[in-house]
């Protein structure tokens, strides 16, 4: 009995269970990487038959209409890219990489600024957008600032 309970505490230790969660985090976000992996893969072909069907079946002169929509799924594939290397970053350095994370989310709001429709937004949109957009170049830049190695 009391060679159960000393290897129950030796489990329960902070350093095991620090290892112990820091495994689980691995596992997760290897699963994260593998499941994003089959949506960009999906992604990319739904944009492939979307732009074939826009570029061969669709009437002349009808493209741009459907124009923002291609742009829309270019830069949502470019964001889940931009994902997977956060996650393939904290897998190679089990550290998440502020920067990563800022310059994903200005493509994300980039993105929401390029398909804008602007007859469907009010001014208080346009202003929140540009106020993301700001915050997010100033955090990017003082990332970068930061980082710069002292001369």
């Amino acid at each position: 009995m009391r060679r159960a309970i000393k290897l129950i505490k030796e489990a329960l230790s902070e350093e095991n269970f620090v290892r112990f969660v820091e495994d689980i985090e691995v596992i997760v976000s290897k699963v994260l990487s593998l499941l994003l992996v089959i949506v960009i893969l999906v992604a990319v072909g739904d944009l492939g038959i979307l732009l074939i069907d826009e570029l061969f079946v669709t009437d002349y002169g009808k493209f741009n209409a459907t124009l923002y929509k291609i742009f829309g799924l270019f830069l949502n594939i470019l964001i889940a890219l931009e994902i997977l290397e956060n996650i393939t970053a904290y897998l190679r350095k089990h550290v998440f990489q502020v920067e990563l994370v800022v310059v994903t989310s200005l493509i994300a709001v980039a993105r929401k600024i390029i398909i804008l429709d602007l007859g469907k937004v009010t001014g208080i949109d346009i202003i929140g957008l540009g106020i993301a957009i700001l915050a997010l170049s100033i955090s990017y830049w003082i990332i970068r600032v930061s980082n710069k190695p002292k001369r």
